[in-house]
């Protein structure tokens, strides 16, 4: 048995995305950009100009630009096209042969290719873990999350989502930029990391985090509407989606503890607001309009 042939399909849209019972963020300081599996001859069953794959590879790329410019190691896994019986193990069962069939096809594609910096794994399992070193790595660097594109979503970047949570590590598998056989087992691949281990986001809300710090706000990290609503969402014990941005947050039961636990985070992010200021101005719109006049949201 090997990898079926994968009929076009349109990647998901953000109001198709599942939601995640956690508000983890993206931190260009703890995280790393897992490209994973990316290689000619994963891609070879797919139609080239045809959907998900033009906007996966585009996608997949500005991830990684955004990751350089804010400093984020990018990590690649790719399996050895020459694998002994005893290395590919059960996945013989499964897949057959795999790359050892078509070994002119092992490398990464062109438009991704690793670069002297980043650093490449050879990968024996679904899991990017699985015999590697990339759980050593991590720690070794100091890094705690795990941000996800390539192929396939349901096979080996759910398997590094769901063993990344095993390992303490917060998993961020990108909705756009990510591929699999289709468009059902792409939304099962998000809904279980959504639900399980880590949490579903869009390429345009890791860039906005990752993206590098402007000179009026050399010293805040990015925050935007919805990062604000779940933190306060979380401070308030309820759901993001509760969260009005309209509407006096004193009335929706902020009180001066939880305005205090919020006034110390935005500060340790970098940001100069203080509490009186945000008591007087106490809708989260206020408060983005607020963060937006030290750079941006």
């Amino acid at each position: 048995m090997s990898i079926p042939t994968i009929a076009a399909y349109s990647l998901p849209a953000d109001d198709s995305l599942p939601r995640n019972r956690v508000d983890w963020i993206p931190d260009p300081a703890r995280a790393v950009l897992l490209i994973h599996d990316l290689q000619e001859y994963f891609l070879d069953f797919y139609g080239p100009r045809e959907e998900p794959i033009p906007t996966l590879l585009a996608n997949a790329r500005r991830l990684r630009d955004a990751a350089d410019a804010a400093g984020v190691p990018v990590v690649y896994t790719a399996q050895p096209f020459e694998q002994s019986p005893k290395d590919r193990g059960l996945l013989q069962s499964f897949w057959g042969p795999g790359l050892t069939a078509k070994p002119h096809r092992h490398p990464i594609v062109a438009s991704l290719a690793p670069r002297e910096q980043d650093i490449v794994l050879v990968k024996w399992r679904y899991s990017a873990f699985a015999r590697t070193d990339l759980l050593q790595r991590m720690r070794q660097m100091g890094r705690d999350q795990l941000v996800i594109c390539g192929v396939y979503a349901h096979i080996g970047c759910m398997i590094s989502a769901a063993d990344a949570f095993m390992n303490d590590i917060q998993s961020f598998m990108v909705a756009d930029a990510v591929a699999d056989f289709n468009a059902e087992r792409h939304a099962m691949a998000l809904d279980y990391v959504a639900q399980r281990c880590g949490v579903v986001c869009t390429v345009r809300e890791v860039v906005e985090v990752l993206a590098p710090r402007t000179p009026q706000n050399a010293g805040a990290a990015s925050v935007s509407v919805e990062v604000l609503r779940h933190q306060v969402a979380e401070v308030l014990g309820s759901a993001p989606e509760e969260v009005d941005p309209a509407v006096s947050l004193l009335e929706q039961g902020m009180d001066s503890i939880r305005l205090m636990t919020l006034v110390e985070r935005f500060r340790a992010a970098g940001h100069s607001v203080g509490f009186v200021e945000l008591a007087e101005a106490p809708t989260l719109l206020q408060w983005a309009e607020r963060l937006q006049a030290e750079g941006r949201v």
